[in-house]
């Protein structure tokens, strides 16, 4: 399945993930676990520098998550829908733990939109699990 049908599909089901999530968490809260994939690779371009990655993090990811984040650098493989070729791209991983509510995935999609915007990304990848927490 291409990238850009998963990403479709995973949009499509997260309207109704808060509601389809009935976790017993005792004296810990429901939280939702956000993992965003964002590839390094700029069309037209060289890779994504350490200083855009660095303002980036500064001003877009930390004011949409003040509270804390986590980031790893990765790589990672993709099949480009149009080309069918597959891209090999150094990627950073965001990875968040938030409340579970609208305001969280709101939050998240404010980060990925910028990114695909300012980096002319096809899109940004998401993954989100349901846990129980406490910070």
């Amino acid at each position: 399945m291409s990238r850009f049908i998963t990403a479709a599909c995973l949009i499509a089901s997260l309207g109704g993930c808060a509601a389809q999530t009935n976790l017993s968490c005792g004296p810990a809260s429901p939280m939702a676990i956000f993992t965003l994939y964002l590839g390094e690779s700029i069309p037209g371009r060289d890779d994504l520098t350490d200083q855009e990655w660095r303002a980036f993090l500064d001003t877009i990811v930390t004011d949409n998550l003040p509270n804390g984040y986590t980031v790893f650098d990765a790589n990672g493989g993709w099949m480009n829908p149009i080309t069918h070729a597959t891209v090999q791209e150094h990627t950073k991983v965001l990875l968040v733990a938030l409340p579970e509510m609208p305001d969280s995935l709101a939050a998240i999609n404010r980060i990925r939109t910028a990114y695909q915007t300012r980096y002319r990304q096809q899109l940004v990848g998401m993954t989100v699990e349901h846990a129980c927490g406490v910070f």
